[in-house]
């Protein structure tokens, strides 16, 4: 906090400056000091000539005027309501004050869609949480809300590639470094590329063995621990492991679900702190992890997924409506194998993006009247969620299907969903996050690549992998795409306790008025014993906003 000419800075963070003399000013005076010059000099641009992460505001003495911003992406969340001529704001939705706190039937359901509440909704009724590159103004009771920062893709561009290659893993280096300056540092290592990436250049840039946190699952089919310890062996890392237990699960699910400010859904939360406590068990500081290499670059299976569908854009539309299309719909033929499989992808590339993205979304396949109490059906607005989806597919400043995909993902995949994730557990564990994969440096730097180096022909990340060739073990570059997955399913049918927890947890929400007991009954009984990888899917996000609501709103 800092406090000057009648203006009141507070500001959370540790951006870097790109002035000189803002960047000595923070040294000496702190952040909130230097954001006060920035802002006197630069005006709104002074969002520009910082970096990192961070979170700024600025109250003017008489109280009539505002300023609140968040980096490019929401990683120190600004939450904030207008109520009764007067801007009250938080950096948490359940903690902003002077407003009543009612959950939104909305937000609900824009939750049981996504897994979480995309911003600028939060689960209250009048508090909003500020966008990703964005700002508020607020002066004399009036709210004007708009980006400071929009990515700008160059796709003409035709850069040399190993200069590419060289720029790239100096880039990330560089941001390694800077992250592990002055703290007892760590990093999470999942066996993938991006961790495993992290975990090699931290290794490099402290000249000593990095410590490596891992989690791993006995469950067949969910443990990619072995990759994880090709990493470390390659790099010489001080690796740690832990095996997660349905014990665990018991234990956490309850404390998890309650730290965040709304509900929020993603399952790999819960092994993400495990992993985050035992760093900090062992005197960690701050977490290195690896998140963004895939929205940078062009690393989730969807994007060769669509350019697929994308294909059938190119068939002349008199051969499509005039051939194909009348003869995969005839009877019958929805029988014959591959066909079918042929009906099947026409259905689909007949939808437009990004509508096309949630066509096999759970709600969707199984029906809202079957999941759905009429009375909640009837207070909510089913297309909302895609309107808000097409006008950021529509924002987008570029041209090809791959950098509109990836665009789409810095909002609804990182910045309101696997951010907040691995930033909610590491504070409830203890310890601080970084995410060098994400600095503004290679964010830029991935913007002026073609965008055949993303996605070149269904290979997918094709640059980031070469880039790295020789740097990571060649076994970690092919493998296929694993993650944290969580086995809550299986185990769920498996564990005692962990079942009778989920039991109870639904048993309540059944009576929420919200999802029909009916549907709710079927799921616990015969749904997920059928199906426990895809319909545990649902127990786990109805058992956490359960948990969240008994604490946050037990009324």
């Amino acid at each position: 906090m800092f406090q000057e000419d009648g203006r009141l800075c507070l500001a959370l963070g540790t951006p870097r400056f790109k002035d000189a003399a803002l960047q000595q000013l923070r040294e000496q005076r702190g952040v909130a000091a230097a954001w006060v010059q920035a802002f006197r000099t630069h005006g709104d641009d002074a969002l520009k000539q910082a970096s990192g992460r961070f979170s700024v505001i600025l109250v003017e003495s008489d109280g009539r005027q505002a300023l609140l911003a968040t980096d490019r992406f929401g990683t120190w969340p600004v939450c904030y309501a207008e109520h009764d001529g007067r801007l009250h704001f938080s950096d948490r939705a359940d903690t902003v004050p002077g407003v009543r706190r009612q959950v939104s039937p909305q937000a609900v359901f824009d939750y049981l869609f996504f897994h979480m509440i995309p911003a600028p909704t939060t689960i209250f009724e009048g508090i909003y949480r500020l966008p990703q590159g964005h700002l508020l103004k607020w002066q004399d009771g009036k709210a004007e809300c708009r980006r400071w920062w929009q990515p700008v893709f160059e796709e003409s561009t035709s850069p040399d590639l190993e200069q590419s290659k060289a720029r790239f893993l100096q880039i990330i280096e560089d941001g390694v470094r800077h992250e592990a300056e002055g703290v007892e540092v760590g990093c999470f290592l999942s066996g993938g590329t991006d961790s495993s990436t992290v975990t090699g250049m931290l290794c490099k840039v402290l000249g000593q063995p990095a410590r490596s946190y891992s989690i791993g699952f006995d469950a067949s089919g969910y443990d990619e621990m072995e990759y994880a310890r090709i990493a470390a062996r390659r790099f010489g890392a001080d690796h740690r492991e832990y095996y997660v237990t349905p014990d665990d699960l018991v234990g956490g699910i309850p404390l998890v679900a309650t730290h965040y400010d709304q509900p929020f859904g993603n399952s790999s939360a819960l092994p993400g702190w495990i992993c985050a406590t035992r760093a900090r068990e062992d005197g960690i500081d701050k977490m290195l992890a690896g998140d963004g290499g895939d929205e940078l670059f062009g690393g989730n299976t969807r994007y060769a997924k669509q350019r697929v569908f994308g294909w059938y854009e190119g068939v002349p539309g008199l051969l499509r409506r005039g051939l194909l299309e009348p003869t995969l719909s005839l009877p019958g033929m929805d029988r014959i194998p591959l066909v079918k499989k042929g009906a099947s992808y026409v259905e689909q590339a007949r939808v437009p993006m990004p509508d096309r993205i949630h066509m096999y979304n759970m709600l969707v396949r199984l029906g809202m009247d079957t999941v759905f109490e009429p009375d909640f059906l009837a207070r909510i607005d089913l297309e909302q969620p895609k309107r808000e989806q097409r006008e950021v597919w529509q924002a987008t400043n570029a041209r090809s299907h791959i950098n509109r995909l990836l665009n789409y993902d810095w909002k609804y995949t990182l910045a309101d969903n696997d951010l907040p994730k691995v930033i909610g557990t590491t504070q409830l564990a203890g310890v601080d996050v970084a995410f060098p994969l994400l600095s503004d440096e290679l964010t830029d730097f991935s913007t002026t690549l073609p965008p055949e180096w993303k996605l070149k022909r269904l290979t997918l990340r094709w640059f980031f992998k070469e880039a790295l060739r020789g740097f990571l073990p060649d076994e970690i570059i092919a493998k296929k795409k694993h993650g944290f997955g969580l086995p809550f399913g299986v185990w769920a049918c498996q564990h005692a306790g962990l079942k009778a927890l989920a039991t109870d947890a639904l048993g309540s929400f059944r009576n929420r008025g919200i999802v029909r007991p009916a549907f709710i009954d079927a799921l616990i009984s015969t749904h997920l014993p059928a199906h426990p990888g895809y319909y545990g899917e649902m127990v786990w996000i109805l058992m956490m906003m359960e948990f969240w609501m008994r604490e946050h709103v037990p009324d």
